[in-house]
Order: structure tokens, then sequence, then C-alpha cells
């Protein structure tokens, strides 16, 4: 069974991430988008979740999936690997550095506060960045 979440380590934003400070994804249309549900979740509930549990409700929630079929969806759903906290439009668009603690529960930090510096500084805690948007080009 694979895994996104990560231990005693802290996910900084992308270094092409056009936001200068932590910015609540806008609710495009009807539904609401991956970045949308996730931010919810860390927003309202801060060391609550690992990102697994994160990444799989937002998945069962945007795919209708019953709650007597959520065992079985979630062991197919990490049957395979998933894209982890890196590749969220939290990091890679909107400005905010995912924490998670020694337990693997998260929580987000906008780019421009004291404590997305602290965990910057901390040698302590294993640091990740982001993924770029744009490719860079090779010379």
């Amino acid at each position: 069974m694979h895994s996104t979440n990560y231990f005693n380590a802290f996910i900084e934003v992308a270094e092409d991430c056009p936001a200068g400070q932590g910015e609540m994804p806008p609710i495009k249309g009807e539904k609401k988008t991956v970045a949308n549900l996730q931010f919810e979740m860390l927003w309202e509930n801060p060391y609550q979740y690992t990102s697994d549990d994160i990444f799989f409700s937002v998945f069962a929630f945007r795919k209708e999936i019953p709650e007597d079929e959520m065992e079985a969806a979630r062991e197919h759903f990490f049957s395979k690997g998933q894209p982890c906290f890196r590749a969220s439009p939290l990091t890679k668009r909107y400005g905010w550095g995912v924490h998670s603690n020694e337990e693997g529960k998260v929580a987000i930090y906008g780019r421009e506060t004291k404590i997305y510096e602290k965990f910057i500084a901390n040698q302590g805690v294993d640091k990740k960045k982001a993924m770029r948007s744009k490719r860079v080009k090779k010379s």
C-alpha cells in the first residue's frame, strides 16, 4: 500500500508560486475544486488528518463514493502511488506550506507568516519544495 504521508516535515511553497501570501482558493462554478476541498479540511482542522486522509476524502467526495464502499475504495486508491502535497495547488499556486508533525498529521501556513519562516529555519524538520508549475528550460 502506498502513502502520501510525511512525518516531521515541511513542504515549502513552489519556487514559481505566484501568491505572495497564503490565499483561499477561489470557488469556480458549482463544484468545489480539489484546492477548495483540501483548503477547507486543513484550515478548519489543523493537525487532525494525515495527508492520506485528506487526499482520499477529497477523492471520495468528488466521486460520490457511498459510505459502505469507503474501505474498499481507500484500499484501491492507495494500491498505486498518489501525488502528495508537493503537487497540490495549495503549495504550487496558493502560497501555503504544509507541515506534517511526528504523527503525520498536517496543517497549512501562509508563506508570509512567522511560523512558516520558523519551519524553514528549523534544522530538525525535513524540508521539501513543492513542485514547480512550469518546467525549467535546460541550456
